[in-house]
């Protein structure tokens, strides 16, 4: 399901960057473990390439105070809450590893073999109100990730961000991409 990440710009020079150019944009992310509905830095389309802004995670919900913070790769074209958003507006969550629990309520990190590369996530965003919020997708686990949960984000390598945010075609067919092998660290919280 991936419910937290973490973004941690004196951790990694690239999620640095990335954190300073939304901060130079006049945007305010969140840093370190990222929680539903916070300001989150997002690479966004620009007018001629990307940009960094920062955006609340997660969509309202069907009911009060609910949000919806993930959408499936297998559905995202069908459901109206989010195919109109994948369509148009695809961005790309920057971030130093992710949250995973398992059914004993162990907590997990995954990252990349070497820590220092930072993990990309999949994702696209709309406007409620006339503010943009921003979802990110899951799809089917991986070997490195099934005995701890049914779900994983769709992870991106950094040579296919733009690839994500502008090309509709390759957009589609990574929807049912196999995912990258990660190592898990239990951070023993609840």
């Amino acid at each position: 399901m991936c419910g937290r990440f973490m973004f941690e710009p004196d951790e990694n020079p690239m999620i640095e960057r990335i954190f300073d150019l939304a901060v130079s944009g006049g945007f305010k992310p969140k840093t370190g473990e990222v929680f539903p509905t916070d300001q989150t830095a997002l690479i966004v389309p620009g007018p001629k390439q990307v940009q960094v802004v920062s955006m609340k995670w997660g969509f309202p919900g069907f009911k009060s105070g609910q949000t919806i913070i993930n959408a499936r790769s297998e559905t995202v074209m069908q459901k109206s809450m989010f195919a109109s958003a994948f369509q148009k507006n695809r961005c790309v969550y920057p971030t130093t590893g992710f949250f995973e629990w398992n059914n004993s309520k162990q907590k997990y990190r995954f990252n990349y073999q070497t820590e220092a590369e930072p993990l990309f996530i999949a994702g696209c965003f709309n406007y409620f109100d006339e503010v943009a919020q921003s979802v990110l997708l899951t799809t089917k686990p991986n070997e490195s990730m099934i005995q701890i949960h049914d779900r994983m984000p769709l992870i991106l390598a950094k040579n296919q961000i733009n690839s994500w945010i502008y090309d509709d075609r390759f957009a589609k067919q990574f929807l049912s991409a196999s995912m990258p092998q990660l190592t898990s660290v239990n951070v023993n919280s609840n």
